[in-house]
């Protein structure tokens, strides 16, 4: 079981990150294209530099959705390694066997 500061400190940057995505893929946008003047693309760099940390999308951590395990995890379950072969050994996950060949 992960720290409980631990999740909520991914939750709170998974909100960060959804409210600046839109602007942010705005002005990485303006920075990428060769057609912006110097002094536009410049001004963009600068609000980019501004917004927080956290709005990049790569500080957020996929986490197990049960208890927040951090490492292991399988993003077509949401869930680590660990708990898909609890899950799957119990019959919850519809259509999961264990491999036999």
């Amino acid at each position: 079981m992960a720290k409980k500061s631990k999740i909520a400190r991914n939750e709170r940057r998974r909100t960060v990150v959804e409210r600046y995505a839109e602007r942010r893929s705005e002005l990485k946008e303006i920075i990428r294209r060769p057609s912006t003047p110097e002094d536009e693309r410049e001004a963009a760099v600068r609000e980019l530099r501004r917004q927080p940390r956290d709005a990049s999308a790569t500080r957020v951590r996929n986490r197990d959705a049960v208890d927040g395990r951090p490492r292991g995890h399988l993003r077509k379950f949401g869930v680590s390694r660990v708990r898909l072969r609890e899950q799957a050994h119990a019959g919850f996950l519809p259509g999961v066997r264990k491999a036999s060949w």
